[in-house]
């Protein structure tokens, strides 16, 4: 893991960004990748957001990156471009909160603060035998001072990716490995055999399914995309333009009131180009993507921020969201249909 082999707080804190909700062999490569597009704060500062974000294309959670690039700008300004040392002035950043900031903090400034990740959470629950619900704030606050009365008065950065490293590699949530753990000994759960029902988390609810229509737009040789707001899910990036399929309405009248209520473009369907399933945290979408003739308007923007009339070769200049980037090996290959 590079991130391991660095003190460099601007480092470290990406990296934690990263890992918040990426495994760590994927994470690996984007880290080296945005390290070497960005490789200070004040290289991240002043990129364009649109590079930041083409740099994190499939990485997910895109309000990540968002509230790097706008914490970096910050950090250039009020801080100098140093990264806070305390933790009330990393906790006035963009994006970070208290366990980014005690990964900060401990890990790149040596600082005698505790890390509550889901891996640490699960390893405390266990030792010490907490049934109650963790998504709870009270127990969160807990747990935190919990692990706070554990740390060591030196070596904490050691220690805090040791914990956090026993999860992963060891107490995982699932078949954990208790016969080569080190603190099998001092575990309740292990005890009592019930180390797979622990942490208690809060009641899954059920996972909503929308059906999103969208149009890639011929006007000639070239077709229609916009950007979306900078914020929600996948605030800031660029897409085919479209929304959501109304209860009881066919897809194909859905794709037209889209298109006219949000850009005030009229088009004619040509054909249907491909479906495709998608799953996010919260909920599932299936994409059905349309091949589209542009045959009026002017384009009036209502929620997107900016548009473009592309061709196909440009398409990795922009980032999409991985449900839209799905259908880009169709459109490069196809020529627009008359």
């Amino acid at each position: 893991m590079p991130w391991r082999e660095t003190a460099d707080p601007y480092k470290i804190w990406v990296s934690e960004v990263m890992l918040q909700q990426t495994q760590v062999t994927t994470a690996i490569d984007y880290y080296l990748r945005f390290i070497q597009s960005f490789p200070t704060v004040r290289h991240l500062a002043e990129a364009d957001i649109d590079n930041v974000m083409k740099v994190w294309e499939n990485l997910g959670y895109y309000s990540r990156a968002r509230n790097l690039h706008l914490a970096a700008g910050e950090i250039v300004s009020r801080f100098q471009g140093r990264i806070p040392e305390e933790m009330d002035d990393l906790l006035s950043l963009p994006g970070i909160g208290l366990y980014t900031a005690g990964a900060v903090l401990s890990i790149a400034y040596g600082k005698r603060v505790p890390v509550l990740d889901g891996n640490v959470i699960r390893v405390l629950t266990r030792l010490f035998h907490i049934t109650e619900n963790t998504g709870q704030t009270r127990v969160r606050k807990e747990l935190r001072e919990l692990a706070e009365t554990l740390l060591p008065e030196k070596n904490v950065r050691d220690f805090n990716e040791a914990l956090m490293e026993l999860g992963s590699v060891v107490c995982k949530p699932r078949q954990p490995g208790c016969m080569s753990c080190p603190l099998t000994q001092f575990c309740e759960a292990d005890k009592l055999s019930i180390q797979e029902e622990l942490p208690v988390k809060p009641p899954r609810k059920p996972v909503p399914h929308f059906d999103v229509v969208a149009g890639v737009i011929w006007n000639e040789d070239r077709f229609l995309i916009t950007r979306r707001q900078p914020k929600g899910l996948l605030g800031g990036l660029w897409e085919f333009p479209g929304g959501k399929v109304e209860k009881g309405e066919k897809k194909e009248s859905a794709l037209e009131r889209e298109l006219f209520e949000e850009l005030r473009v009229r088009v004619r369907i040509i054909r249907s180009l491909i479906s495709i399933p998608h799953a996010y945290t919260h909920f599932k979408i299936t994409l059905h993507l349309y091949e589209c003739r542009f045959i009026g308007g002017h384009v009036r923007l209502k929620q997107a921020t900016a548009f473009q009339w592309i061709q196909a070769k440009d398409l990795d200049q922009f980032a999409f969201p991985a449900a839209n980037r799905k259908a880009m090996d169709i459109l490069k290959e196809s020529e627009p249909t008359t």
